[in-house]
């Protein structure tokens, strides 16, 4: 019982050894190089230290720890049990730790990570489509979270750090948010097949006027919603519009079914839907603008890289 105490002292004088950082990771890393060369001089040679520091070192660590990690030859050392039990904890340790301090860096400098990002429309095509594929392709390791919402939603969270950046219709005035206009797309009517003027070589807004216009409540529904009111009353004219708790797929299938007909943009417009045709209106003179928004206070390098990627894209599509 006696051995058992004085073992479980010992224990707890190595703990509080470790804990006191008596124990430098240097003597570890030279230990390990002890142990692969099996040679306090050639192991010195590599490390590019003093044989006589690496052999203090070592001597003062199993003085630390109360045990014998080599034995010493006249040509070498010898690992004993106990320091070769020893060697393979310390090397899983240090694999670990080089591996924590490679992800840091790899953090830090945007290699690795994640980022969440709010969005109106879908990705399918279109800008945002680009985006994601070609920051995908130069930043594989980081992870892409893809949330939809209405603008006031997606703008909230990333004010509250729940996301990165939101990609919304407009230009975002945000006292508290960076924000940058990045593209535009033509807006077209969305019309079910059987609709007349789905084969009319041109319609305008006054040919729309007694149609039903249906409108998400999410996403870019309030954006549509203050558009299309817009255009009705510069002519003159009454809207009839109903307001729909649905996604953009559920939409569509309504307008497909004679429901009413809807807005959309651009790149939404090059994903097909079976039953409806997309349109562009002969006199509308606006197009669907598209900023990113996000806080300063966010320095993630991994967003960094996106906006600059898309700043990029943005200035090489109004160049060409």
């Amino acid at each position: 019982m006696r051995r058992r105490a004085h073992n479980g002292q010992e224990v707890v004088d190595q703990q509080n050894a470790l804990l006191r950082g008596r124990i430098p990771l240097a003597a570890l890393i030279q230990t390990l190089s002890v142990a692969e060369y099996l040679n306090f001089r050639h192991a010195a040679n590599a490390l590019g230290v003093s044989q006589s520091s690496v052999s203090t070192r070592i001597k003062t660590l199993e003085e630390d720890l109360g045990v014998v990690l080599f034995e010493r030859r006249h040509r070498g050392v010898r690992l004993t049990d106990a320091g070769r039990s020893f060697i393979t904890e310390v090397a899983a340790g240090i694999s670990h730790l080089d591996l924590a301090i490679k992800t840091a860096g790899a953090v830090l400098n945007g290699a690795i990570g994640h980022l969440s990002i709010g969005l109106l429309s879908s990705i399918a095509s279109g800008f945002l489509a680009d985006l994601r594929r070609r920051y995908r392709d130069e930043h594989p390791e980081i992870e892409l979270a893809i949330i939809e919402g209405r603008a006031d939603e997606i703008i909230r969270q990333v004010r509250e750090a729940k996301l990165d950046i939101a990609f919304v219709v407009g230009t975002a005035e945000v006292p508290d948010c960076h924000s940058r206009q990045l593209w535009s797309e033509a807006l077209m009517a969305v019309l079910p097949h059987g609709h007349p003027l789905a084969n009319a070589e041109r319609f305008v807004w006054r040919d729309l006027a007694p149609e039903t216009f249906l409108v998400r409540q999410d996403g870019a529904g309030p954006q549509v919603l203050d558009h299309i009111v817009r255009r009705l009353s510069e002519r003159e004219k009454s809207p009839r519009i109903r307001r729909c708790n649905v996604g953009r797929d559920t939409l569509m299938h309504m307008v497909a079914g004679g429901d009413g007909i809807t807005l959309t943009s651009e790149a939404a417009s090059h994903v097909p839907f079976p039953g409806v045709v997309f349109r562009p209106i002969a006199d509308e003179p606006d197009r669907a603008r598209f900023s990113a928004v996000w806080s300063p206070h966010n320095r993630d390098p991994a967003l960094r890289h996106l906006l600059d990627l898309a700043t990029e894209m943005s200035k090489s599509a109004r160049s060409g």
